[in-house]
Protein backbone atom coordinates (compact mmCIF):
# COMPACT_ATOMS: atom_id res chain seq x y z
CA UNK A 1 0.00 0.00 0.00
CA UNK A 2 1.04 3.40 -1.13
CA UNK A 3 1.52 6.57 1.88
CA UNK A 4 -0.10 9.94 0.29
CA UNK A 5 3.09 11.14 -1.47
CA UNK A 6 2.66 14.59 -0.45
CA UNK A 7 3.48 13.88 3.02
CA UNK A 8 6.60 14.38 5.00
CA UNK A 9 8.55 11.65 6.59
CA UNK A 10 7.66 9.64 9.42
CA UNK A 11 10.10 11.18 12.49
CA UNK A 12 10.04 10.46 16.20
CA UNK A 13 11.82 12.34 18.74
CA UNK A 14 12.21 11.54 22.28
CA UNK A 15 12.12 14.90 24.43
CA UNK A 16 11.23 16.67 27.41
CA UNK A 17 7.53 15.81 28.86
CA UNK A 18 4.51 17.12 26.69
CA UNK A 19 1.45 15.63 25.32
CA UNK A 20 -1.10 13.90 26.24
CA UNK A 21 -2.80 10.74 26.66
CA UNK A 22 -0.03 9.51 28.42
CA UNK A 23 2.71 9.99 26.57
CA UNK A 24 4.86 12.15 29.08
CA UNK A 25 8.15 10.82 28.32
CA UNK A 26 8.01 12.49 24.16
CA UNK A 27 7.65 15.86 23.15
CA UNK A 28 5.58 15.65 19.47
CA UNK A 29 4.14 17.52 16.98
CA UNK A 30 0.92 16.81 15.61
CA UNK A 31 0.58 17.15 11.77
CA UNK A 32 -2.88 16.51 10.19
CA UNK A 33 -3.17 13.42 7.53
CA UNK A 34 -5.20 10.86 5.51
CA UNK A 35 -5.25 7.50 7.78
CA UNK A 36 -3.52 4.88 5.17
CA UNK A 37 -5.06 1.93 6.49
CA UNK A 38 -8.49 0.73 7.50
CA UNK A 39 -7.73 0.75 11.30
CA UNK A 40 -9.47 4.11 11.66
CA UNK A 41 -12.62 5.26 10.61
CA UNK A 42 -11.90 9.37 10.15
CA UNK A 43 -11.51 11.12 7.41
CA UNK A 44 -8.65 12.66 9.11
CA UNK A 45 -6.44 11.79 12.13
CA UNK A 46 -3.72 13.49 14.04
CA UNK A 47 -0.17 11.78 14.63
CA UNK A 48 1.16 11.85 18.47
CA UNK A 49 4.60 10.11 17.03
CA UNK A 50 5.85 10.07 13.32
CA UNK A 51 7.87 7.36 12.42
CA UNK A 52 10.91 8.02 10.14
CA UNK A 53 10.79 6.01 7.18
CA UNK A 54 14.00 6.51 5.24
CA UNK A 55 13.95 6.22 1.14
CA UNK A 56 15.53 7.23 -1.79
CA UNK A 57 12.73 7.93 -3.74
CA UNK A 58 11.19 11.29 -1.79
CA UNK A 59 8.01 11.38 -4.15
CA UNK A 60 6.61 8.23 -3.36
CA UNK A 61 6.82 5.76 -0.36
CA UNK A 62 5.90 2.44 -0.22
CA UNK A 63 5.15 0.99 3.27
CA UNK A 64 4.23 -2.62 1.71
CA UNK A 65 7.76 -4.10 2.58
CA UNK A 66 9.33 -4.65 6.23
CA UNK A 67 8.33 -3.24 8.39
CA UNK A 68 4.80 -1.91 6.56
CA UNK A 69 4.41 1.71 8.86
CA UNK A 70 1.02 2.83 7.15
CA UNK A 71 0.49 5.08 10.32
CA UNK A 72 2.28 4.44 13.59
CA UNK A 73 0.48 6.23 17.25
CA UNK A 74 -2.18 8.14 15.82
CA UNK A 75 -5.00 9.72 17.97
CA UNK A 76 -8.11 11.67 17.09
CA UNK A 77 -8.37 15.18 17.02
CA UNK A 78 -5.19 15.94 18.93
CA UNK A 79 -3.87 19.08 19.31
CA UNK A 80 -0.18 19.45 19.90
CA UNK A 81 2.64 22.79 20.45
CA UNK A 82 4.91 22.88 17.39
CA UNK A 83 7.69 23.98 19.83
CA UNK A 84 10.33 20.48 18.90
CA UNK A 85 13.95 20.85 20.37
CA UNK A 86 15.66 20.87 16.81
CA UNK A 87 18.43 18.76 19.02
CA UNK A 88 16.59 15.59 19.35
CA UNK A 89 17.69 13.23 17.10
CA UNK A 90 14.81 11.69 14.94
CA UNK A 91 14.67 7.65 15.44
CA UNK A 92 15.21 5.88 11.96
CA UNK A 93 12.40 2.92 12.76
CA UNK A 94 12.80 1.10 9.83
CA UNK A 95 16.91 1.27 9.65
CA UNK A 96 16.86 -0.08 13.40
CA UNK A 97 14.12 -3.25 12.32
CA UNK A 98 16.56 -3.73 9.31
CA UNK A 99 19.74 -3.70 11.23
CA UNK A 100 18.02 -6.21 13.70
CA UNK A 101 16.76 -8.29 11.06
CA UNK A 102 19.47 -8.93 9.34
CA UNK A 103 22.04 -9.31 12.49
CA UNK A 104 19.04 -12.34 13.66
CA UNK A 105 19.09 -13.57 10.38
CA UNK A 106 22.95 -14.10 10.44
CA UNK A 107 23.19 -15.56 13.19
CA UNK A 108 20.49 -18.02 12.35
CA UNK A 109 21.89 -18.69 9.31
CA UNK A 110 25.10 -19.29 11.49
CA UNK A 111 23.10 -21.45 13.85
CA UNK A 112 21.54 -23.86 11.89
CA UNK A 113 24.07 -24.80 9.23
CA UNK A 114 23.65 -27.61 6.39
CA UNK A 115 24.57 -30.68 7.81
CA UNK A 116 23.92 -34.62 7.62
CA UNK A 117 21.14 -35.82 7.49
CA UNK A 118 21.01 -33.40 4.75
CA UNK A 119 16.97 -33.80 4.63
CA UNK A 120 16.12 -32.75 8.51
CA UNK A 121 18.71 -29.46 7.93
CA UNK A 122 17.33 -28.26 4.50
CA UNK A 123 13.84 -28.56 6.41
CA UNK A 124 14.68 -27.00 9.01
CA UNK A 125 16.65 -23.98 7.07
CA UNK A 126 13.44 -24.36 4.71
CA UNK A 127 11.17 -22.64 6.83
CA UNK A 128 13.71 -21.29 9.20
CA UNK A 129 15.24 -18.69 6.97
CA UNK A 130 12.05 -18.18 4.77
CA UNK A 131 11.90 -14.75 5.82
CA UNK A 132 9.36 -12.89 8.16
CA UNK A 133 9.08 -10.32 10.13
CA UNK A 134 11.13 -11.78 12.94
CA UNK A 135 8.91 -9.35 15.55
CA UNK A 136 9.94 -11.79 18.28
CA UNK A 137 13.58 -11.34 18.46
CA UNK A 138 13.56 -7.89 17.47
CA UNK A 139 11.69 -7.90 20.89
CA UNK A 140 13.73 -9.45 22.73
CA UNK A 141 16.76 -7.47 21.47
CA UNK A 142 14.77 -3.96 22.07
CA UNK A 143 14.11 -5.10 25.81
CA UNK A 144 17.45 -6.44 26.66
CA UNK A 145 18.57 -2.92 25.72
CA UNK A 146 15.90 -1.52 27.54
CA UNK A 147 17.22 -2.89 31.18
CA UNK A 148 21.01 -2.27 29.90
CA UNK A 149 22.07 -5.41 28.40
CA UNK A 150 24.19 -5.86 25.21
CA UNK A 151 22.92 -7.98 21.79
CA UNK A 152 25.26 -10.67 22.51
CA UNK A 153 24.00 -11.43 25.48
CA UNK A 154 20.54 -12.22 24.45
CA UNK A 155 21.02 -13.52 20.15
CA UNK A 156 20.87 -16.74 20.93
CA UNK A 157 17.89 -16.45 22.96
CA UNK A 158 16.39 -14.23 19.71
CA UNK A 159 17.46 -17.15 17.43
CA UNK A 160 15.83 -19.50 19.65
CA UNK A 161 12.53 -17.56 20.05
CA UNK A 162 12.52 -17.83 16.17
CA UNK A 163 13.03 -21.69 16.16
CA UNK A 164 9.99 -22.34 17.94
CA UNK A 165 7.88 -19.40 15.96
CA UNK A 166 8.56 -21.59 13.57
CA UNK A 167 8.34 -24.68 14.57
CA UNK A 168 4.91 -23.42 15.50
CA UNK A 169 4.28 -22.52 12.03
CA UNK A 170 5.02 -25.38 10.36
CA UNK A 171 3.01 -27.78 12.48
CA UNK A 172 0.11 -25.73 12.48
CA UNK A 173 0.27 -26.03 8.73
CA UNK A 174 -0.11 -30.02 8.34
CA UNK A 175 -3.23 -30.94 7.40
CA UNK A 176 -4.11 -32.38 10.77
CA UNK A 177 -4.34 -28.69 11.99
CA UNK A 178 -4.57 -25.76 9.85
CA UNK A 179 -4.45 -27.54 6.48
CA UNK A 180 -2.45 -24.77 4.61
CA UNK A 181 -0.54 -24.60 1.19
CA UNK A 182 1.29 -21.13 1.89
CA UNK A 183 3.61 -19.17 4.14
CA UNK A 184 5.44 -16.34 4.09
CA UNK A 185 4.43 -16.42 0.01
CA UNK A 186 5.90 -19.71 -0.04
CA UNK A 187 4.74 -23.32 -0.30
CA UNK A 188 4.46 -24.82 3.42
CA UNK A 189 7.02 -26.96 4.45
CA UNK A 190 4.87 -30.15 4.25
CA UNK A 191 4.07 -29.19 0.57
CA UNK A 192 7.49 -29.53 -0.13
CA UNK A 193 9.19 -32.22 2.07
CA UNK A 194 6.01 -34.29 3.21
CA UNK A 195 4.08 -34.46 5.84
CA UNK A 196 6.28 -36.82 7.90
CA UNK A 197 9.49 -34.49 7.10
CA UNK A 198 7.59 -31.27 8.23
CA UNK A 199 6.33 -32.93 12.01
CA UNK A 200 10.09 -34.34 12.26
CA UNK A 201 11.24 -30.68 11.32
CA UNK A 202 9.50 -28.58 13.76
CA UNK A 203 10.32 -31.07 16.45
CA UNK A 204 14.04 -30.50 15.83
CA UNK A 205 13.61 -26.83 16.28
CA UNK A 206 11.99 -26.84 18.98
CA UNK A 207 14.43 -29.12 20.67
CA UNK A 208 18.18 -27.00 19.18
CA UNK A 209 16.03 -23.93 20.88
CA UNK A 210 16.77 -25.05 24.36
CA UNK A 211 20.28 -26.10 23.15
CA UNK A 212 21.11 -23.41 21.58
CA UNK A 213 20.15 -21.09 24.45
CA UNK A 214 21.92 -22.99 27.18
CA UNK A 215 25.16 -23.57 25.27
CA UNK A 216 25.24 -20.34 22.79
CA UNK A 217 25.00 -17.60 25.36
CA UNK A 218 27.80 -15.76 27.07
CA UNK A 219 28.22 -12.71 29.34
CA UNK A 220 25.15 -14.17 31.27
CA UNK A 221 25.25 -15.58 34.88
CA UNK A 222 24.08 -19.75 35.17
CA UNK A 223 20.95 -18.52 36.83
CA UNK A 224 19.31 -16.11 34.82
CA UNK A 225 19.96 -18.61 31.35
CA UNK A 226 18.27 -21.05 33.67
CA UNK A 227 15.60 -18.65 34.46
CA UNK A 228 15.24 -17.68 30.99
CA UNK A 229 14.84 -21.68 29.61
CA UNK A 230 11.87 -22.27 32.22
CA UNK A 231 10.44 -19.33 30.95
CA UNK A 232 10.55 -19.90 27.57
CA UNK A 233 9.52 -23.52 28.52
CA UNK A 234 6.83 -22.73 30.20
CA UNK A 235 5.26 -20.49 27.53
CA UNK A 236 4.70 -23.10 24.82
CA UNK A 237 3.62 -26.22 26.99
CA UNK A 238 0.71 -26.98 28.36
CA UNK A 239 0.00 -23.82 30.36
CA UNK A 240 1.04 -21.66 27.00
CA UNK A 241 0.92 -22.00 23.11
CA UNK A 242 -0.31 -25.33 23.28
CA UNK A 243 -2.85 -24.67 25.51
CA UNK A 244 -4.36 -21.72 22.90
CA UNK A 245 -4.05 -24.47 19.95
CA UNK A 246 -6.30 -26.89 21.85
CA UNK A 247 -8.72 -24.55 23.00
CA UNK A 248 -8.58 -22.94 19.90
CA UNK A 249 -9.43 -26.41 17.52
CA UNK A 250 -12.24 -27.84 19.97
CA UNK A 251 -13.63 -24.21 19.49
CA UNK A 252 -14.18 -24.49 15.63
CA UNK A 253 -17.85 -24.28 14.95
CA UNK A 254 -19.33 -23.30 18.17
CA UNK A 255 -21.77 -20.71 18.63
CA UNK A 256 -22.05 -18.08 21.25
CA UNK A 257 -18.82 -18.43 22.15
CA UNK A 258 -17.90 -15.09 25.21
CA UNK A 259 -14.96 -12.83 24.70
CA UNK A 260 -13.29 -14.31 27.78
CA UNK A 261 -13.32 -17.71 26.13
CA UNK A 262 -11.31 -15.90 22.98
CA UNK A 263 -9.14 -14.20 24.82
CA UNK A 264 -7.96 -17.21 26.42
CA UNK A 265 -6.86 -18.76 23.60
CA UNK A 266 -4.91 -16.10 22.19
CA UNK A 267 -3.34 -15.20 25.75
CA UNK A 268 -2.23 -18.41 25.38
CA UNK A 269 -2.31 -19.22 21.56
CA UNK A 270 -0.31 -15.67 20.24
CA UNK A 271 0.59 -13.81 23.10
CA UNK A 272 2.77 -16.28 24.86
CA UNK A 273 6.05 -15.97 22.23
CA UNK A 274 5.73 -12.69 22.35
CA UNK A 275 5.27 -12.32 26.45
CA UNK A 276 8.35 -14.69 26.55
CA UNK A 277 10.78 -12.42 23.87
CA UNK A 278 10.19 -9.32 26.46
CA UNK A 279 10.57 -11.42 29.49
CA UNK A 280 14.13 -13.26 27.97
CA UNK A 281 15.71 -10.20 26.90
CA UNK A 282 15.08 -8.59 30.16
CA UNK A 283 15.93 -11.44 32.57
CA UNK A 284 19.46 -11.88 30.32
CA UNK A 285 19.79 -8.47 29.71
CA UNK A 286 20.16 -7.75 33.45
CA UNK A 287 16.65 -6.38 34.33
CA UNK A 288 15.05 -6.11 38.10
CA UNK A 289 12.14 -7.72 38.44
CA UNK A 290 10.11 -4.94 38.52
CA UNK A 291 11.00 -4.05 34.98
CA UNK A 292 10.76 -7.68 33.99
CA UNK A 293 7.53 -7.91 35.06
CA UNK A 294 6.46 -4.50 33.26
CA UNK A 295 7.94 -6.12 29.96
CA UNK A 296 5.57 -8.89 30.91
CA UNK A 297 2.36 -7.08 30.88
CA UNK A 298 3.34 -4.66 28.07
CA UNK A 299 4.52 -8.26 25.81
CA UNK A 300 0.95 -9.57 26.87
CA UNK A 301 -0.98 -6.69 25.76
CA UNK A 302 0.82 -6.45 22.01
CA UNK A 303 0.68 -10.44 21.60
CA UNK A 304 -3.49 -10.14 21.97
CA UNK A 305 -2.78 -7.24 19.67
CA UNK A 306 -1.42 -9.00 17.34
CA UNK A 307 -4.08 -11.44 16.90
CA UNK A 308 -6.42 -8.91 16.63
CA UNK A 309 -4.86 -7.02 14.33
CA UNK A 310 -4.28 -10.58 12.97
CA UNK A 311 -8.02 -11.70 13.02
CA UNK A 312 -8.83 -8.17 10.91
CA UNK A 313 -6.39 -8.96 8.56
CA UNK A 314 -7.68 -11.96 7.46
CA UNK A 315 -11.27 -11.03 6.13
CA UNK A 316 -9.62 -7.62 4.54
CA UNK A 317 -6.98 -8.62 2.82
CA UNK A 318 -5.79 -10.87 -0.17
CA UNK A 319 -3.75 -13.90 0.18
CA UNK A 320 -1.37 -11.62 -2.23
CA UNK A 321 -1.14 -9.03 0.33
CA UNK A 322 -0.81 -10.81 3.43
CA UNK A 323 1.84 -14.17 1.98
CA UNK A 324 -0.73 -16.60 3.36
CA UNK A 325 -4.19 -18.10 2.60
CA UNK A 326 -6.86 -15.45 3.75
CA UNK A 327 -10.14 -16.19 4.63
CA UNK A 328 -9.46 -19.24 6.14
CA UNK A 329 -10.59 -18.85 9.85
CA UNK A 330 -14.03 -18.17 8.14
CA UNK A 331 -13.66 -21.24 6.28
CA UNK A 332 -12.89 -23.11 9.15
CA UNK A 333 -15.48 -21.55 11.11
CA UNK A 334 -12.81 -20.28 13.55
CA UNK A 335 -13.76 -18.47 16.67
CA UNK A 336 -12.50 -14.79 15.66
CA UNK A 337 -12.85 -11.09 16.89
CA UNK A 338 -14.42 -9.49 13.84
CA UNK A 339 -16.85 -12.91 14.23
CA UNK A 340 -17.52 -12.06 17.81
CA UNK A 341 -17.57 -8.34 17.93
CA UNK A 342 -17.75 -7.10 14.60
CA UNK A 343 -14.87 -5.40 12.40
CA UNK A 344 -15.59 -1.88 13.96
CA UNK A 345 -15.18 -2.97 17.86
CA UNK A 346 -12.30 -5.24 17.02
CA UNK A 347 -10.64 -1.74 15.61
CA UNK A 348 -11.61 -0.34 19.35
CA UNK A 349 -10.23 -3.10 20.78
CA UNK A 350 -7.15 -3.10 18.88
CA UNK A 351 -6.83 0.78 19.48
CA UNK A 352 -7.38 0.17 23.70
CA UNK A 353 -4.54 -2.89 23.31
CA UNK A 354 -2.17 -0.12 22.07
CA UNK A 355 -2.37 2.08 24.34
CA UNK A 356 -2.49 0.18 27.37
CA UNK A 357 1.12 -1.47 26.58
CA UNK A 358 2.46 1.90 25.77
CA UNK A 359 1.87 3.01 29.03
CA UNK A 360 3.52 0.20 30.74
CA UNK A 361 6.83 2.22 29.34
CA UNK A 362 6.50 5.02 30.72
CA UNK A 363 9.48 5.27 33.55
CA UNK A 364 12.10 3.80 31.35
CA UNK A 365 14.60 5.53 29.44
CA UNK A 366 12.58 7.54 27.09
CA UNK A 367 15.21 7.39 24.20
CA UNK A 368 15.37 3.21 24.74
CA UNK A 369 11.73 2.89 24.99
CA UNK A 370 11.45 4.24 21.45
CA UNK A 371 12.02 1.00 19.57
CA UNK A 372 9.30 -0.62 21.85
CA UNK A 373 7.09 2.11 21.20
CA UNK A 374 7.40 2.09 17.62
CA UNK A 375 7.18 -1.93 17.49
CA UNK A 376 3.65 -1.31 19.13
CA UNK A 377 2.20 0.59 16.56
CA UNK A 378 3.95 -1.44 13.73
CA UNK A 379 2.14 -4.53 15.38
CA UNK A 380 -0.96 -2.26 15.50
CA UNK A 381 -1.01 -0.55 12.27
CA UNK A 382 0.80 -3.69 9.81
CA UNK A 383 -1.10 -4.56 6.72
CA UNK A 384 0.46 -8.13 6.41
Amino acid sequence: MQGPSPEPPWSVKSGPKGGRGGFSSFGLRAQRLRPSNGLLNRTYVYAYIYIYISSSTPKRRSFTSLPSISSVLTKEDAVMKEDQDPQLPSFDFKSFVVDKVNAVNQALDSAAPLRDPVKIHEAMRYSLLAGGKRVRPVLCLAACDLVGGKESMVMPAACALEMIHTMSLVHDDLPCMDNDDLRRGKPTNHKVYGEDIAVLAGDALLAFSFEHIAVSTVGVTPDRIVRAIGELAKSIGAEGLAAGQVVDITSEGLTNVGLDHLEFIHVHKTAPLLEAAAVLGAILGGGHDEDVEKLRKFARNIGLLFQVVDDILDVTKSSKELGKTAGKDLVADKVTYPKSMGINKSKEFAEKLKSDALELLQGFDPEKSTPLIALANYIAYRQN
